[in-house]
């Protein structure tokens, strides 16, 4: 049983904004559960919150603008509203630490990423003092998963099953922000899932920097394989994802385990990064075209329905023209069913930040462009190839930003992709976290619309939680505890 605070009628309110990964959007989910632990209720509405805070990302230049930016807005309100707090964490606090407090000395709370559990007691100890506190730990002070968690979503959640990165790819500054690779206990990882699903959960995604090399801390290297398995022994979970794994890590082994586990899905998302050997190498990327592609083979033949997705970086440094028309030819033969694509961007502290040959905006910015044209027509082939088949449709919130005008609703298949349905005369019946089995009838480049009546509707506890406006809260959870339940 687990005893929730009770907020007082006087409590201050909290509100947590969010930029980069869904390693960031889990932590923000952890953010949210301590504030409401230490008795503190999330604002709603245009209220303005008494705390706000910032989980930042530091993956891209623009990153920095936005938060800095936010920050300056946030200065007159926080003058209009004695007593308001702002505090920042995530990867840009942890890289620039004592910096930003300097730019915008109306700042109350700086915390890295290896500190999360320490907010609510630096937000009271920066308020006792009337100055500013900036705590950064060069390593991890707890496991994340020890903290309590308040999640977003009543039907799909997050659960880390490691964190920090062995890798030292020369773009990437997440390494040193976020740390060494720390594995979490198969056990451990198992029962917060439980916990999940006894709240009515019915999708977790497995989350890490590398997933597929989960396993490292404790010398198992099939440890991930073995994990997609188990969790095919959990009564009530119904679709298991993972995210991101690396090339080079990817074994025959969990292949086999994403074919063979029922609730695992057949969906991919393997980051190529370019499809140019002699540009891997210079990001210091372990693997090559070939070895990728083998790896989309196996994956193929094992699950002809597998839609695989796909990250890529545009104008790395030294990248030549063939270079380039190598990524294209990769992604043409990959038949990526997405791609998360981006223009290279200097972050200070990287080894390319410093490589000769940068590349002129305008090269870069012609190549993005000729690279959207690519996955586009990549990316509609494939889904077009969908058209007049069934799919299922776990209903979500907040997916499809035109549906109150169009009359649908939207939710995810089980392989990832986006669909847009129609409810047909059932529309009222149908919640998010229901499951919908539909027929795609039109195909986009980064969607599927089903405009015919549901073939069936199946209501869920996932629904049913959602109906109440219940959102699953989970303790910290340790090794060996059982599924737990909120009072």
């Amino acid at each position: 049983m687990v005893v929730e605070r009770v907020p007082s009628v006087d409590a201050k309110s909290y509100k947590v904004v969010t930029y980069g990964c869904q390693m960031n959007v889990h932590d923000s989910e952890r953010i949210s559960g301590l504030m409401e632990q230490a008795g503190y209720v999330r604002a709603t509405g245009s209220d303005e919150a008494d705390v706000v805070v910032f989980n930042t990302c530091a993956v891209r230049e623009n990153a920095d603008n936005r938060l800095y930016g936010n920050l300056g807005h946030l200065r007159p309100v926080k003058d209009k509203h004695p007593g308001m707090q702002i505090a920042v964490g995530g990867c840009l606090a942890q890289k620039d630490r004592g910096e930003i407090v300097s730019r915008a000395p109306w700042v109350d709370v700086v915390f890295g990423t290896h500190n999360i559990g320490s907010l609510p007691a630096l937000l009271e100890r920066a308020r006792h003092n009337a100055t500013a506190e900036v705590e950064i730990l060069e390593s991890l002070e707890v496991f994340p998963s020890t903290l309590p968690t308040r999640r977003e979503s009543t039907y799909a959640g997050w659960v880390s099953i490691s964190v920090g990165c062995n890798n030292t790819c020369t773009f990437c500054i997440v390494p040193s922000l976020r740390g060494k690779e720390k594995d979490r206990r198969p056990g451990e990882i198992l029962a917060e899932v439980e916990a999940l699903v006894a709240e009515g959960v019915l999708e977790v995604t497995l989350l890490g920097q590398n997933v597929n090399s989960y396993g490292v801390e404790f010398g198992d290297r099939l440890a991930f394989g073995k994990l997609l398995r188990a969790t095919g022994g959990i009564e009530g979970l119904e679709r298991v994802r993972f995210t991101s794994p690396h090339p080079k890590d990817f074994t025959d082994d969990v292949i086999a385990a994403m074919a063979e586990t029922p609730n695992v899905c057949h969906q991919l998302h393997m980051p190529l990064q370019s499809g140019s050997d002699a540009v891997l190498k210079a990001m210091r990327r372990s693997y090559r075209a070939e070895k990728y592609l083998g790896i989309i083979e196996n994956v193929r033949a094992a699950m002809p329905d597998a839609a695989i997705t796909t990250d890529i970086i545009v104008g790395f440094p030294g990248e030549t023209e063939e270079d380039f028309a190598q990524t294209l030819d990769v992604v043409r033969e990959a038949r990526f069913a997405g791609a998360f694509t981006f223009q290279y961007s200097k972050r200070p502290g990287t080894p390319a930040a410093t490589m000769p040959d940068q590349l002129p905006k305008q090269v870069v910015q012609e190549r993005y462009d000729r690279l959207m044209a690519v996955v586009e027509e990549v990316t509609w082939a494939e889904n077009k190839a969908l058209v007049g088949e069934a799919v299922e449709v776990l209903v979500a919130v907040g997916e499809g930003r035109k549906d109150e005008r169009t009359g649908r609703l939207s939710g995810r298949a089980r392989d990832g992709r986006l669909v847009h349905f129609a409810t047909g005369d059932i529309g009222d019946q149908i919640r998010p976290g229901d499951i919908v089995h539909t027929v795609v009838t039109y195909a986009a480049p980064h969607h599927l619309n089903a405009d015919g009546a549901p073939l069936h509707h199946r209501r869920t506890r996932a629904g049913d939680a959602w109906e109440s406006g219940r959102a699953p809260r989970t303790p910290g959870v340790l090794l060996g505890m059982p599924a737990v339940r909120p009072s």
